[in-house]
């Protein structure tokens, strides 16, 4: 053989071992990432010849299920109160894919999960048609209602995150503005191409699922990390910590005041609690100095701020400190600003664990996985993730946060029920002057045994705007859908 022979025959060998490369790398290891890919409408059209799972409410009350037709997709996905429970069933459409609980139990949803492999099997031998298994989530309807009314009655954008201390589960997930999942998963394509251009073309973003898609700076809530960490210094309520009501940051000529410019405690000096209670800024700033970064981090994670893997199944934006690289950064870090970025789940759980004595619990959203006959397959069980501080100092925070609530204005206040919270105001964007603020709300009850841990955000002072508080804006709400969760008490 001449040379020029041998060097095509060479090259024809190397094409063709890279053809063969090529295609066991789609077909072999990247197959289950297509296949699973929302944007595969190949394996969506399959999945329509079954009939799809269910997904129902803690209480057994659909969110999600079926209807049989008479066109060529043999099913249509139809969604009860789509806007109110869009975060957390999501979307399934034949253009778009699928997202939210649609999304992540997908495999279960349409059948070819491993769990149900005597199903098929069944199925199989006897002919019956084959059926995808179906999903309880942790949703209390009660509090998800309460929780979207608050918000969509006042057109507000924001978030509300309720999850049950003791176990974690997640009892409300809202997100406003929403949108309605049946004119995705309509069969009319063009319904779905005009509700896609729309929800795409809208400013507030309907589809985004604020709860754990989007950070914020979290403002004056992050002081329970600051006071977390102080106590486990050793600090208690009565330790005196800064109260000017204005403060220069180290190194600078920028100032960081108070709210009004109000003293705290005398004017030099206030207790913790007090401090809390007021939410004097200057008390931690100085607070967070005298920490350091390293200390804050470590308490911010041990209350889950700065997970990057969180999935509840739903995957979670990673929430986080920023670099803190020098101190005056370290001093804005410490009252929530500069940096520090938490969804409001983040927040939500960092409620949920000061009400459970400081024990985290894994946050999650599945309840139960049922077979296509509603019998249990799989149950989702409490998981204690780590001890974010002691129940002494727990309980410590909890007073300092029922003063908080007793020094928060605002409507809704609840008879009966004592409720520990910290509220929040926080400062964006680049001229944050004229900007209008974020507003914050995080709270539990009852105080002396929780059954619900709370976080509220309003978007750019909702329908107050620069003049929003905390107190003002999201309290309220707050208190509302923890009124619903404790049997409208």
């Amino acid at each position: 053989m001449n040379k020029p022979l041998r060097r095509i025959g060479i090259a024809m060998m190397a094409m063709i071992l890279l053809l063969m490369g090529n295609a066991t790398y789609v077909q072999v290891i990247k197959a289950d990432d297509y296949r699973k890919n929302p944007h595969n409408s190949r394996v969506l059209l399959d999945t329509y010849s079954r009939e799809r799972g269910s997904i129902i409410a803690s209480d057994g009350s659909p969110l999600a299920g079926v209807q049989a037709t008479d066109d060529r997709l043999k099913f249509l996905r139809t969604y009860a109160n789509g806007p109110v429970y869009a975060p957390v069933t999501g979307y399934f459409s034949l253009l778009y894919g699928a997202t939210g609980i649609e999304r992540a139990e997908d495999d279960l949803l349409n059948g070819s999960d491993d769990r149900l492999i005597t199903q098929r099997v069944s199925d199989l031998i006897t002919g019956r048609d084959p059926k995808g298994g179906s999903v309880q989530v942790t949703i209390d309807p009660r509090v998800q209602q309460a929780a979207f009314n608050a918000l969509s009655e006042r057109g507000l954008t924001g978030s509300v995150v309720a999850i049950r201390p003791s176990t974690g589960e997640i009892l409300a997930m809202a997100s406003t503005p929403s949108f309605d999942p049946n004119q995705l998963a309509s069969h009319d394509t063009d319904v779905q191409q005009e509700t896609w251009a729309a929800l795409n073309n809208d400013d507030g973003q309907p589809a985004l699922n604020r709860s754990v898609a989007q950070i914020y700076p979290p403002g004056s809530t992050f002081k329970l990390v600051v006071a977390a960490a102080a106590l486990e210094e050793g600090a208690n309520k009565e330790t005196q910590v800064d109260g000017r009501p204005v403060i220069t940051l180290p190194g600078t000529q920028t100032t960081l005041p108070n709210f009004n410019d109000s003293n705290c405690g005398d004017g030099q000096k206030a207790t913790l609690q007090e401090a809390l209670a007021k939410s004097c800024n200057t008390a931690f700033a100085v607070l967070a100095d005298q920490l350091g970064p390293d200390k804050l981090r470590a308490k911010a994670a041990q209350f889950g701020i700065g997970q990057e893997d969180l999935t509840i199944p739903l995957p979670v934006e990673p929430s986080t400190l920023g670099p803190m690289a020098d101190r005056p950064s370290v001093y804005q870090s410490g009252i929530g600003q500069r940096d520090v970025r938490v969804t409001p789940l983040a927040n939500a759980v960092m409620a949920a664990t000061i009400a459970n004595g400081g024990t985290r619990m894994q946050p999650h959203l599945v309840q139960k996985v049922l077979a296509p006959d509603l019998q249990v397959i799989d149950e989702t069980d409490p998981e204690e993730v780590e001890e974010a501080m002691s129940p002494e100092q727990a309980r410590m925070l909890r007073e300092m946060m029922v003063a908080s609530e007793g020094n928060t204005a605002g409507g809704g206040k609840l008879s009966g029920v004592t409720i520990a919270s910290k509220t929040g105001t926080a400062e964006h964007g680049e001229d944050v002057g004229s900007t209008k603020p974020h507003a914050w709300y995080v709270a539990f009850a009852p105080a002396e045994k929780p059954e619900i841990a709370v976080a509220v955000i309003v978007e750019n002072g909702g329908d107050v705007g620069q003049a929003a508080t905390g107190g003002r804006v999201a309290a309220p709400i707050g208190r509302a859908v923890i009124g619903a969760a404790l049997g409208g008490r």
